[in-house]
């Protein structure tokens, strides 16, 4: 152990395989692009950006099952209205997992995307949102947009050594006047069932993804609006 003043001046030659290279490239990454149209259809507007706000719901369910072996208590998820449910893995005796969709006898309800949500506001802190600031409400009323269904690929597209997905929603505004958003956010319909399938329980919709954007997009009268969420591992 060195103390005083020298520890200022020691001399370490740091190993070249330490330093960043070419090669080092994050695992993933995650672009967020809308394209505006105008009533005709013509393209009036393309907006891109990095995505990297994942919320602390999608942290949540993405954590490690020693977590919650160590920690003794489950995760709460709180959904978009302010409801919350308890998701706890592997503990007690009634472990539980996420439903998806399968060929159980049970009827479990499948979680599945439910909307990638548009809105108005903005948060400082992206990762503690459990709702956007101020979101626009599905129809044709002041104010709202109508939401076209989600879409996702049948599969995962594979470049080399790269994989990449992605989800994709349009928006048609017939409210009569321009639409303006400012923050993006995906969210899911989460449903939880204990491992047996003895149970299922409805968590609702639950902000799994958010993003504020750089800058705002307006959707004119009439036109319509297309958002791409793009993930790439191994980019």
């Amino acid at each position: 152990m060195m103390v005083g003043k020298g520890i200022n001046y020691i001399d370490v030659d740091i190993p070249s395989d330490t330093y960043d290279t070419e090669k080092d490239m994050p695992t993933i990454k995650a672009y967020l692009i809308a394209i505006v149209r105008d009533s005709t259809g013509k393209v009036i507007k393309v907006h891109k950006q990095r995505s990297h706000s994942p919320t602390a719901n999608f942290i949540g369910l993405l954590l490690p099952l020693t977590w919650f072996n160590n920690a003794k208590s489950p995760v709460t998820i709180t959904n978009i209205a302010g409801g919350t449910c308890s998701y706890e893995p592997g503990m007690g005796g009634g472990p539980q997992d996420i439903s998806y969709p399968s060929n159980n006898s049970n009827a479990i309800l499948p979680t599945c995307l439910a909307m990638i949500q548009v809105g108005s506001g903005s948060q400082p802190n992206p990762s503690s949102a459990t709702s956007l600031a101020a979101p626009i409400a599905n129809g044709s009323g002041s104010g709202q947009l109508i939401y076209g269904p989600i879409t996702i690929p049948n599969t995962i597209f594979v470049s080399g050594s790269s994989a990449y997905f992605y989800i994709i929603q349009t928006y048609s505004n017939q409210s009569g006047t321009t639409i303006t958003i400012t923050e993006v956010g995906i969210v899911l319909q989460l449903y939880i069932q204990t491992y047996y399938n003895t149970s299922n329980t409805n968590c609702g919709q639950v902000l799994m993804w958010y993003d504020a954007l750089s800058s705002s997009v307006s959707i004119p009268n009439g036109g319509g609006l297309t958002l791409y969420y793009t993930f790439t591992v191994n980019p």
